[in-house]
């Protein structure tokens, strides 16, 4: 076939760069007598509504060159008379100023898209050849293209046309092009690209390699062993900044966004938490590949791009694969064993410390990802729990708990590789999975663990395989059940339910301005100014009770606060003993 004459053709060209636009023009063959065309409202992996479609304007159709009217019916949606028997042309500009892994960029440094944001659907020719060129825009002579999507014609710096089966397969292939740096390494035999723009100079893309490498490697043994993995390439997109975190999974690739100063550095040996936190995040991104991409909920099998895709399994798609891209770390060596129960005691704090775990369940958050994770507010804490977190820890007692009988997660997770054929699953697969590696049935744990919101069994599950878990006091913020923010002043942005602030009438949107100490007494002696929380406790001294001054709407208020009786605490993890910790982090039998 042709590319020229592919059912569904799009050509992608820079039409004002420092406007940030792109310029689409969208070529259907065979257009249905009135033709409906869609943008969709969502990216898989990201669970939002986020309208992509209000980046759109100056739409025109023609055939034959003589204009169509368009007629919009709905806020993504629009239609065209067409003649079945003469190709239709739609053309577009898209403004382009999201830096986020989601949607589009174009500035005179780099151009990013997902065609999510970018490719109207064709209704009714979704399942046909797309194929996609991209123009070398001549105002940039020195960029390069980077995709996973296959090459048809493309030039020497990957510019050009690119094919898909399907829109699936198209809007599942983000384009990366910048002046990058670009490195290869091969995995198991298979070929994997890593492309990075942004970094500084110092940036040590052999270290980068290297670790990456490990990783992957890691990873295709954990899901084969030694046999061949479901994809042939792989391309990592990895957009470095000022300040920035994320990631967004494909089938062949992922989108992933990270400090620059994360990066490694040919003049640092020491790895930094930076780095780790992207070796983390690559860790997890890449484990999608199986744990999502392909095995997937059975609510996903086929995407509804036009509005929300609901499932209650992200628990384990997300949670699951967030216990494991730390765990994959330490076993592949890139961490210690003490850095892992670090990360881990972060996660388990995080959980412990949020009021909303007790409220909604983690089945619960994964339903409604699409209204609670992903647009968050000041009450967010107190409302619902993070499916990343708490999936995580489910993903980890289930594991301590199958360890105590032989057996572990990793088998299960494999088991459901096979028995759902890389392909749709469901929370009864999960239970029938369990119950055919162990021999009993794991229904009253799921039904606690994640329908419910009781306390996980976190503490009597790690002490018996060897980890210590130290109590320690919380800090200030966390006693009085605040989270804020410091610049120059305190701003109050979450009050925790049941917490003392919450007791003394703090809200969010307040700034704390001063404390007055030993209650209502007045004098220079015993008001101050604050700025940080952490000066509280050189102010207070014995005393527990305070008078904080609040800046409320521009009026002025006195709180009356007292310091709980029993502080809060946090836990911190160790090796109490490093037989026991070292068969689980490096799945040796007990």
């Amino acid at each position: 076939m042709s590319t020229r004459t592919a059912p569904v053709h799009y050509q992608v060209q820079v039409h004002n760069l420092h406007a940030h636009q792109w310029r689409v023009i969208l070529t259907l063959q065979q257009p249905n007598a009135i033709q409906v065309f869609q943008l969709p409202v969502w990216i898989p992996g990201s669970y939002m509504v986020r309208e992509f479609s209000k980046q759109l304007s100056l739409m025109q159709a023609t055939q034959n060159g003589v204009a169509c009217p368009i007629e919009q019916t709905a806020k993504a949606t629009w239609q065209v008379h067409a003649d079945p028997s003469t190709p239709l042309q739609l053309q577009y500009t898209v403004h382009a100023y999201d830096a986020s892994v989601r949607t589009a960029w174009l500035d005179a440094l780099r151009g990013f898209f997902n065609p999510t944001s970018v490719c109207l659907i064709a209704v009714g020719h979704e399942a046909q050849t797309h194929t996609i060129d991209i123009a070398a825009p001549q105002e940039c002579p020195h960029w390069r293209l980077a995709t996973a999507l296959r090459a048809s014609q493309t030039q020497s710096r990957g510019f050009g046309i690119y094919e898909a089966a399907d829109y699936d397969e198209l809007a599942d292939s983000p384009f990366e092009m910048a002046d990058f740096w670009s490195g290869d390494f091969t995995a198991k035999g298979v070929p994997h690209r890593v492309v990075v723009t942004g970094a500084l100079p110092s940036f040590d893309g052999a270290r980068l390699l290297a670790d990456m490498q490990t990783i992957c490697e890691t990873e295709i043994h954990f899901w084969h062993g030694s046999r061949k993995p479901p994809h042939d390439r792989y391309v990592f997109l990895i957009n470095a900044v000022a300040d920035g975190y994320g990631g967004l999974e494909h089938s062949h690739s992922t989108a992933l966004m990270c400090k620059r100063d994360d990066l490694p550095r040919t003049d640092q040996a020491a790895s930094s938490e930076g780095y780790i936190g992207l070796l983390g995040l690559i860790s997890h991104e890449y484990f999608h590949t199986w744990n999502v991409k392909r095995l997937r909920p059975a609510a996903l099998t086929h995407y509804d791009y036009t509005q929300e895709n609901y499932t209650e399994l992200l628990w384990f798609f997300e949670g699951f694969t967030s216990y494991y891209d730390d765990l994959l770390l330490c076993r592949a060596e890139l961490i210690s064993p003490a850095m892992y129960l670090k990360l881990l005691g972060k996660t388990i704090n995080n959980v412990l410390q949020t009021p909303g775990r007790h409220v909604h369940s983690v089945s619960q958050a994964s339903f409604e990802a699409w209204t609670k994770l992903y647009r968050p507010d000041a009450n967010s804490p107190n409302l619902s729990i993070s499916y990343y977190a708490k999936g995580a820890l489910v993903g980890l007692c289930l594991d301590l708990s199958l360890r105590r009988t032989g057996h572990s997660l990793d088998q299960v997770m494999r088991l459901l590789w096979q028995q759902c054929k890389a392909g749709p699953m469901q929370e009864a697969d999960v239970l029938q999975a369990l119950k055919e590696v162990t021999g009993r049935s794991w229904r009253r744990e799921i039904k606690s663990w994640v329908h419910g919101t009781g306390e996980l069994p976190l503490k009597e599950l790690l002490l018996a395989h060897g980890v210590e878990v130290i109590e320690e006091k919380s800090p200030l913020t966390q006693q009085l059940g605040l989270r804020v923010q410091e610049n120059h002043a305190v701003q109050i942005q979450t009050v925790l339910n049941g917490s003392p602030a919450e007791a003394a009438g703090f809200a969010p949107g307040d700034e704390w301005l001063g404390v007055a100490i030993g209650g209502q007494r007045s004098g220079a002696a015993s008001a101050w100014r604050i700025k940080r929380i952490e000066q509280l406790p050189g102010l207070l001294g014995k005393h527990k009770q305070m008078t904080a001054l609040i800046s409320r709407d521009g009026r002025l208020l006195q709180l009356p606060l007292r310091l709980p009786a029993k502080p809060a605490t946090q836990w911190r993890l160790g090796i109490a003993q490093s037989t026991k910790v070292g068969q689980w982090l490096s799945n040796q039998p007990t």
